[in-house]
Order: structure tokens, then sequence, then C-alpha cells
């Protein structure tokens, strides 16, 4: 079996062959939630969310054959440079055949040789990959929960009762909102409020990410051209002007039953007013005005952060699922992977 290293966006046909292993894997890989499209995958194999560096091996049964699974590293240049962030791939049809397992020892040796000490991999609970990583003694970093809310299910007036009930604490504070790339005057104010993220809950090694205006508008540029259209509501701060607090969801033609909430986030200085609480909703009546076509809306949320748990159950989300962040310690390429330039032969 060779594993090579491939670049995404140089061959269409085998980026969508190895799009083709995910779409099969789907169904037991991701329960509950729809694939995404080949856009969006194809665009995070190539450039990521955030444009970071990257790299991408296929595991083929000989050279020019058939892609028998793959996994892309993701390697942070602005923050957690000693991280390394991991997706595993293997043909649902050739699993626990040694594969996975070569994969994965090739992974961790590149990643230990770029000088990342640890891997982390985000995973679905009670799902393939989930027992196969506690199979390989990996250490649970975080546990994410992932919920979905209904629309069709919402009672008439639920959203009005809470807006109302979030209006007076948020007094004086102005809602506005905008489709597609951040206007240029509120770039810094959004590299703000992604920067107050820093308090949610995280891994105990992971680094707050890094944010100013040329990351905001890098990252809207990708998501654009990942096929995702982005709706964005914000709290405007009386007096100043300040943007005080921002929720956003994004949507692909593919799957145009889904919402894929984003980013939520409230200035700590503006905390207290139920902003949170108020831009979501405003983003849910937002959607049901202009994307009827939506009838489901994903979140996930740390599962100790009891603030925006509490505001996503108010609003009907029901969980469906928990992901596991979980971390590997990289170390010395085994015997049985010897790099050999970009390509390594290894034996499953």
């Amino acid at each position: 079996m060779l594993i090579e290293r491939f670049d995404p966006e140089a061959d269409e046909a085998l980026t969508r062959a190895w799009y083709a292993l995910y779409v099969a894997g789907a169904p037991v890989d991701q329960p509950g939630g729809p694939a995404m499209s080949f856009g969006v995958w194809g665009g995070l194999k190539a450039r990521g969310w955030c444009d970071e560096p990257r790299e991408n091996w296929l595991a083929r049964a000989e050279a020019g054959g058939e892609v028998l699974g793959g996994y892309s590293l993701e390697l942070p240049d602005r923050e957690n440079r000693a991280r390394a962030n991991l997706n595993l791939l293997v043909d649902p049809e050739r699993r626990r055949s040694g594969i996975g397992n070569a994969l994965l020892r090739h992974a961790l040796a590149r990643a230990a040789e770029l000088g990342r000490r640890t891997t982390t991999s985000l995973i679905l609970a009670h799902t393939p990959a989930d027992r196969f990583f506690r199979a390989h003694a990996a250490t649970a970093e975080l546990i994410e929960a992932r919920r979905t809310l209904d629309l069709r299910a919402v009672p008439a007036g639920h959203l009005a009762r809470l807006r109302a009930s979030a209006e007076g604490p948020a007094a004086g504070y102005r809602l506005i909102s905008w489709e597609g790339p951040t206007p240029e005057e509120w770039l810094d104010p959004v590299a703000e409020l992604n920067e107050a993220l820093a308090d949610a809950p995280h891994g105990a090694e992971e680094e707050p990410q890094v944010w100013d205006a040329d990351r905001v508008r890098r990252v809207d540029q990708l998501s654009a051209g990942h096929g995702l259209r982005r709706h964005s509501v914000a709290a405007v701060a009386p007096g100043t002007g300040d943007l005080a607090a921002l929720t956003q969801l994004s949507l692909e033609e593919p799957n145009p039953g889904w919402g894929f909430q984003e980013l939520t986030a409230v200035v700590r200085a503006h905390r207290g007013h139920r902003l949170g609480l108020l831009t979501k909703v405003a983003m849910l009546e937002l959607i049901a005005a202009r994307e009827p076509q939506v009838e489901r809306v994903e979140t996930w949320n740390g599962e100790d952060n009891a603030h925006m748990v509490a505001i996503n159950e108010t609003l009907g989300f029901r969980l469906t699922g928990r992901v596991t962040a979980w971390l590997l310690r990289t170390g010395p390429e085994p015997a049985s992977a010897q790099e050999t330039g970009l390509r390594s032969v290894v034996e499953a």
C-alpha cells in the first residue's frame, strides 16, 4: 500500500474519489446530519476555514490505484504551533483491515517531523472513528455537544415571547444584520468578538485564536469560496456604537433544509443584557423570512458552556450527539513506515 502526498486543488477527479469515501461513510460516521457538499469538503481539504497550512495524504493500493483512504493534517501557524488537527478517513468497505492503523502511524510520524507534539481529532461519539481512537488510547481533551433545532416544531409565538423577555435587559441596544462578507466598518469589531470566545471551554493545551481584520476578511472569502452563504446578526451598543454581540449562521445550496450555526459571542463588557438570546432569536426570525426552505439548524457547544447551552435549550435545540476532541501524542516514525520524500510504502 502506498501513502502519497496529494494536492486536492491539483486533481479534482482524485479529490472526488476521496470525497466519495466520505459520502459513503457519512451515515455511520456522522448520523443525524447531512454530509458536507463537495464544495465545502474539498475547500476544507485545500484551505480549511482560516487558510492555515495543511497536508493531505492518500492511501492507494498501488501507484495510480484506487483510493483506500487518506488523512488531512492541519498545521496552525499563528497559534497552537505545537499542535496539528487530524482528520482521518478510510473507505467504509475496507475498515478493520489495517489501513486506518497505517494512516494513523504515518500521520503521527509526519506531525512529529513537523514539530507538532500532539494531534487532535473531532469525532462523534459511538461511531467507528470513536472506537478507533479509544483503541489507540487517545485522551479526551474536550467534549462538545451537538444540538439540532427543528424549526417546524417551534410553537407559534415562542420566538416573539423570547424576544420580549430579552428586550428589557437589552434596552438601548440596536440590532443590525448583513448577508455575506463582513462590511469593512465592522471587520475590527468582528475580530474582537471572535477573540471574546477565548474564555469559552477549550482544551487545556489549546491556545485561543488571535484575530484581526485580515483574518476575518480571509475567513469570509474562504467560506464564500467553499459555497457557504452566511447571515450575520449583531447588537450595537448605545452611545458608543460599538459592536457588542454577534451571531452567524451559514447555509450551503446542496443542503437547503439545513442551517449551520457558527459564531455566537458577546463582548465581556456587554454581558448580562441577554444579548446572546436576543441576537439568536433575531437570527431565527431572519432565517424564517429570508430562507424559508431551512427546516433545521445545527449547533455545537462545549458541554461546560452552561450559559450558551441554556440559551440553545430555551430556543428549542435538542441534543443529537456528542463530539470528543481526541488528543494523541506524536512520536518518531515507526519502522513499518519509512519516509521516502513525499511517498511512503506502508505495510497495512
